[in-house]
């Protein structure tokens, strides 16, 4: 009899909160007392604020201030369409009093788009009397409500779509219709939920997650949008991944005027696209293995074991904490061996309130933030065998940087393998147009001394009339490596070498001084050029074929223009005028029926 009065009182007790919530939705809708705040969506390529989200608030201290109390409320009383609609005006009319930079996203759920209210809730005759513009305006539905009509569904946001009107799916990766609603909306925006996003550095199967709908994305001509960026980890894999837009406490948070990034965000962005850009041009034997530093945080030696484990049970996917003293590591605690500890007879009885001090490594592989990636790769393979799997700590003047797993170690080593090879060319594997260009444009926003050196074979196209195609890819190989070995021997500063295609090869080198490496480089190649040609033609000093004209003519031995173009004396804007300039001198170059090199 007890449980029974206690259930009814209880049961009275919940009426009387849902009329209170009741009666604070009506007064809320009755005073059109809803707050908007905005929080911007940002480029992760340039930092850019493409536009803001417009975010809805109860007033503030009701029971119904947050949003997801507010509108279960709503829609437990059917009152969804009064309260959506409320919002959307508000935030449009406060986009419109504060001049709107960029677009605005508004939230709908997919149960009110059927309604004629809506229909007639958002035309451009509303738009234009707030003075807003309908291709400013994205509707951003959600995906955690099921879609039971998407023939119907598909019908009413063409309607908008037509309009001007763009679509954005919210929440992916979170709800029920999964890629059901991507295949059937075709939206211009697919929005990543937090989950997804949430410790995606540290998560393989999120990543690989996120790529592949990346690159649905890419196919569909969608853009994606990553919600809840809340780390610098977090920012950095989703750049790495080729994500374009991002939204996020740490890139901003949700404010009631339309604010910018932060300046560490921005600055980040920046810095970690031209990483990008460098590592066109890296191997793992120039890049530093601080650029894929995880900022995983450190622990004192001095903390208790319960504490790491509570720590490692709350962070499935960390497998090992740095530890630090004074800002220098000086030790590793792995979760395999720290667990394999506690599972010893009075393990946990003696380890778990005592220093982690006592179980740490106190050798850890330890290296600086500019080793390069195969060195460290090196390092780390010939540890012994239970160790080969640590985590390697990364140190920059010796105080904690950061650490990265032998797994990313290796993933990084085999990317950029495969990125030399995608844009080298096939023949000499040296890098092609591509990231040539990049090179160059590099060289012209670091405002530093250069000098761009282009090779030419002069009578390369007789050398193949007489020789074949096969011999003249001989040369062209071997040319690669003499450029590489007098470069590498020379010990030229900030060199670069690529292939530009053909007989046509280039280097970019941050120094003026060039006459003593052009003078090596030709004495090289007029030695080695000689082992190409038969011995009656190295005797006579040429060859006779065919001209285009079909005229037979002598050919001198095949020889090495070097025309070099400097910012010595000339600021150049753009690859585009580099090469313009090199043109000229190579001109007066092949004037000289021998190896020479001239200098702008």
């Amino acid at each position: 009899m007890q449980f029974v009065m206690d259930t009814i009182s209880s049961g009275k007790e919940d009426d009387g909160k849902q009329d209170m919530l009741l009666y604070e939705l009506k007064n809320i809708l009755d005073n059109k007392s809803i707050r908007t705040v905005f929080q911007p969506i940002v480029s992760l390529t340039d930092a850019a604020v493409i536009g803001y989200e417009a975010l809805s608030r109860g007033p503030e201290g009701s029971p119904l201030e947050w949003p997801n109390i507010l509108f279960k409320t709503a829609n437990e009383y059917e009152l969804t369409w009064e309260l959506e609609y409320l919002c959307r005006c508000k935030a449009l009319v406060k986009a419109q009093e504060m001049h709107l930079p960029g677009m605005v996203f508004i939230n709908i759920d997919p149960r009110v788009i059927h309604d004629s209210r809506f229909q007639k809730g958002l035309t451009k005759e509303f738009l234009a009397e707030h003075g807003l513009d309908a291709t400013k305006v994205i509707f951003e539905i959600t995906e955690k409500t099921a879609i039971e009509d998407y023939k119907n569904f598909r019908k009413v946001l063409d309607i908008y779509t037509s309009q001007g009107y763009k679509i954005a799916i919210d929440d992916t990766g979170a709800g029920y219709s999964g890629l059901s609603l991507l295949a059937q909306t075709s939206p211009h925006y697919i929005k990543i939920d937090m989950e997804l996003v949430r410790n995606i550095d540290k998560d393989g199967l999120k990543q690989a997650m996120l790529k592949a709908l990346n690159d649905f994305a890419v196919m569909t001509n969608s853009k994606i949008i990553a919600e809840g960026i809340e780390t610098i980890d977090e920012l950095a894999t989703l750049i790495d991944l080729g994500i374009p837009y991002g939204q996020g406490y740490f890139l901003q948070k949700p404010a009631q005027g339309f604010l910018d990034i932060t300046p560490d965000a921005r600055q980040f962005i920046s810095s970690r696209n031209d990483q990008k850009k460098r590592e066109l041009f890296h191997t793992s034997l120039t890049i530093p293995i601080g650029e894929i530093a995880r900022h995983d945080p450190c622990f004192s030696p001095e903390v208790l074991g319960y504490k790491a484990l509570e720590y490692f049970n709350a962070n499935r996917n960390v497998h090992g904490i740095p530890v630090v003293k004074d800002g220098k590591p000086v030790g590793l605690l792995m979760k395999n061996k720290f667990l394999a500890n506690l599972a010893t007879q009075y393990g946990v009885a003696v380890y778990m309130n005592r220093t982690i001090g006592l179980l740490m490594d106190h050798k850890p592989l330890i290296v600086e933030y500019d080793t390069p990636l195969e060195q460290v790769s090196k390092s780390a393979v010939t540890r012994e065998a239970d160790d080969i799997y640590d985590y390697i700590i990364i140190v920059r003047g010796g105080q904690y940087y950061g650490m990265t797993t032998v797994k990313q170690l290796l993933i990084q080593t085999s990317q950029l393998e495969l990125n030399r090879a995608k844009h080298s060319n096939p023949l000499t594997g040296l890098p092609g147009n591509m990231v040539i260009e990049q090179r160059l444009k590099h060289c012209l926003t670091e405002n530093t001394e250069f000098a761009v050196l282009y090779f030419d074979l002069d009578n390369f196209k007789a050398y193949n009339d007489v020789y074949g195609f096969e011999n003249g890819d001989k040369i062209l190989c071997a040319t690669a490596e003499l450029l590489q070995n007098e470069l590498r021997r020379l010990a030229v500063p900030g060199v670069f070498l690529g292939h530009i295609g053909g007989d046509d090869f280039i280097a970019v080198v941050n120094t003026l001084e060039v006459t003593a490496f052009c003078q090596a480089i030709i004495r090289s190649f007029d030695e080695r050029i000689r082992d190409f040609f038969t011995e009656q033609d190295k005797r006579q000093g040429f060859i006779v074929t065919k001209n285009r004209h079909g005229v037979v003519e002598k050919y001198p031995l095949t020889s090495l223009s070097i025309a070099v173009v400097t910012n010595k004396n000339r600021t150049y804007k753009n690859p585009e005028e580099i090469g313009e300039a090199a043109v000229l001198l190579k001109k007066h170059c092949k004037m000289t029926w021998e190896s020479c090199f001239e200098i702008a």
